[in-house]
């Protein structure tokens, strides 16, 4: 049997969707393009030359050990990075075309667009109704009827409605923490974001609650673009069209999910799904 065969064996025999080698895609716009990123926190070189593309409408996984620069860079792409100390950043990093490095880019404006689902679920200590009211309202809706429209339908596509439908008033820490997660994504819909950043939103999740997590990646990848940071490469193989594979601060391999599974171009990078170092 050969490494590569022995590590899909490894990520549970998950049947990968038939894709092509990946490529320049003219079909698909480019929303994120990173070019040459370099970051150090003070002395420590955390990201090294990141040149990684990522398309409208899709599911990018971003696997890696830990300490490989996976978080990190997923920071870079809403510029939260920033609010660590001594950080320096060279490189450009577009967004739709436009630097958001740049000083002009105003990072309100970014952070209107992309938005973010972190590791552990942080709702507001409000109650539920108000959580995904939030972002309306410091957009200025004051409307009650407009606001209930916005928070139906984002709990809806968070498919949390009719679990919490009788309850917006309860504070949002009553709810379990799949449920928390949810309302953390659906609070994040209710933008209307353009992306939709996920920095292991189901690491700290039960397995029915992780399930609940990627059946709903799968559906707002229809609307949304989607970059995911995972340690489970399982779930990379279930729920992704492409993967980057980091190691070092470096991007070893980005491809298909399928290609880069199944025929790895990097010896690293089967060493790692092969599970012989991570």
């Amino acid at each position: 049997m050969s490494s590569v065969t022995e590590a899909i064996d490894i990520i549970g025999n998950t049947k990968l969707p038939n894709k092509r080698k990946s490529g320049p895609d003219v079909l698909k716009r480019v929303v994120y393009d990173t070019t040459d990123l370099n970051l150090w926190y003070g002395d420590n070189h955390a990201l090294k030359e990141i040149n990684l593309p990522m398309y409208e409408k899709e599911v990018t996984a971003i696997i890696g050990p830990s300490g490989c620069g996976k978080s990190t860079y997923i920071k870079t792409l809403n510029r939260m990075v920033e609010l660590v100390p001594n950080v320096r950043i060279t490189g450009t990093i577009r967004y739709n075309g436009q630097s958001i490095l740049n000083n002009s880019f105003k990072v309100e404006e970014l952070r209107s667009r992309v938005g973010m689902v972190f590791q552990k679920p942080n709702p507001f200590p409000k109650s539920i109704y108000e959580n995904v009211a939030y972002g309306a309202r410091i957009h200025g809706i004051r409307d009650k009827k407009v606001l209930d429209q916005i928070v139906e339908k984002s709990l809806k596509d968070a498919a949390l409605w009719d679990e919490v439908k009788d309850r917006l008033k309860k504070n949002a820490n009553s709810l379990s923490g799949g449920q928390q997660q949810r309302l953390c994504i659906a609070r994040c819909l209710a933008i209307e974001p353009d992306v939709i950043l996920m920095d292991e939103p189901t690491s700290a999740l039960d397995p029915r609650s992780t399930a609940k997590v990627e059946e709903l990646v799968q559906n707002m990848k229809q609307k949304y673009s989607i970059v995911m940071v995972t340690h489970n490469m399982q779930q990379a193989a279930r729920i992704s069209d492409r993967t980057s594979f980091f190691l070092n601060g470096e991007v070893v391999e980005y491809d298909y999910t399928e290609a880069l599974f199944n025929h790895p171009g990097d010896k690293r990078t089967e060493d790692y799904i092969s599970g012989r170092f991570g």
